[in-house]
């Protein structure tokens, strides 16, 4: 399987690979989320939560096992199995990256799939067990308005978000773009 894209029909040279900027990324969010649970876990274990904007926002511990929406509270060797797959297939095709765009995103994405699996790794009850320390409540601190989530849970979505803005402009992995009718649903 070639590295390179499929064959092209302009004599335009590539953008330069951009694994640099992934690489970048994705460790920074990686030690971020870290940081942020380690000081949650010292400053907010047993502690009532912490009222930030009038309420708004929420610093509250709460140790995961599942997804978000409580979701998937007793496969999380599920999940920890589906962000190993999300990693191996994000390193697969960082080969092909070319676009700033896209090596943000997938950045992100890793990152922040990182951050939950270290999580899912290394904390209690054990590997591929462990439960997520999430910190962030808004509205309500007991995550009833919406999920308690954390720095990595933040990037993944964030990326997510600029992945599907980037295909809706056309913005290809190899920093091409797509013509138009390329994007255009067929049967239009």
């Amino acid at each position: 399987m070639s590295d390179e894209p499929a064959e092209r029909t302009d004599t335009a040279p590539l953008p330069p690979r951009r694994v640099w900027v992934l690489a970048l990324v994705a460790p920074v969010v990686l030690l971020l989320d870290i940081l942020t649970k380690v000081l949650a876990v010292a400053t907010l274990e047993d502690r009532p939560p912490v009222r930030l904007f009038g309420g708004l926002v929420n610093l509250v511990l709460v140790r995961n096992p599942g997804a978000a929406f409580s979701m998937a509270t007793g496969y999380t060797w599920v999940l920890s199995i589906i962000a190993l797959a999300v990693v191996v297939v994000i390193i697969r095709i960082s080969r092909k990256l070319r676009s700033v765009g896209w090596a943000i995103a997938l950045g992100l994405v890793l990152g922040g799939a990182l951050g939950n699996l270290v999580d899912r790794f290394f904390r209690a009850p054990g590997p591929l067990q462990g439960h997520v320390v999430d910190i962030i409540s808004v509205v309500r601190t007991d995550g009833s308005f919406f999920p308690v989530f954390n720095l990595a849970d933040s990037s993944i979505v964030c990326g997510g978000i600029l992945l599907v803005l980037l295909a809706l402009t056309g913005r290809e992995l190899d920093g091409t773009r797509a013509k138009a009718a390329e994007r255009e649903p067929a049967g239009e």
